[in-house]
């Protein structure tokens, strides 16, 4: 994606030496995953499929299907598409969903050129959390949690009992 890129980490304590960015998106950079998005929608247009069956989201790919079969297929066309034009599906950060919500389906083991993927209960994907068991309990303690969080944040400000009304509202 880059071609003789250099980068470096600026912190408090000062910035690092410049260094050379091979692989992957640049970190903190608001245009990166733009531009990767549309570099991938257009290098992958003949095999996407409508919405929610696959997403693209910066350089994270969800596909989804009814059965284990489907899945592969489409992993496998993904992957042949991907490996021409020159990237890879990273094997050591893919994993698969397999959601049984009671009706019958061929189940098959996912793999990825040839290794088997490794299985994940929950699926975090914009902020939402999928079960493979249909309940929604982990979707709801998180979004709880992160109201919880945002509300430590400012109720330190806003219920400070000095402050005077128009600032705190």
């Amino acid at each position: 994606m880059y071609i003789r890129s250099n980068t470096y980490v600026r912190s408090a304590v000062g910035a690092s030496d410049k260094f050379s960015v091979a692989v992957g998106l640049h970190q903190g950079s608001a245009l990166s995953p733009y531009l990767f998005l549309i570099v991938m929608d257009a290098l992958t247009s003949d095999i996407q499929d409508e919405v929610p069956w696959y997403m693209l989201f910066a350089d994270d790919i969800v596909l989804v299907g009814e059965d284990g079969l489907e899945v592969q297929s489409r992993l496998d066309r993904w992957q042949e598409k991907l490996e021409s034009v020159g990237l890879k599906i990273s094997r050591a950060k893919t994993v698969y969903l397999f959601c049984d919500f009671g009706v019958l389906s061929s189940f098959k083991l996912n793999c990825l050129n040839g290794v088997m993927l490794p299985v994940c209960s929950d699926f975090r994907y914009l902020g939402s959390v999928i079960q493979n068991n249909a309940n929604i309990d982990r979707d709801v303690r998180h979004r709880i949690s992160a109201g919880w969080m945002k509300w430590r944040q400012v109720s330190g400000t806003i219920c400070e009992p000095r402050k005077p009304l128009k600032v705190a509202m």
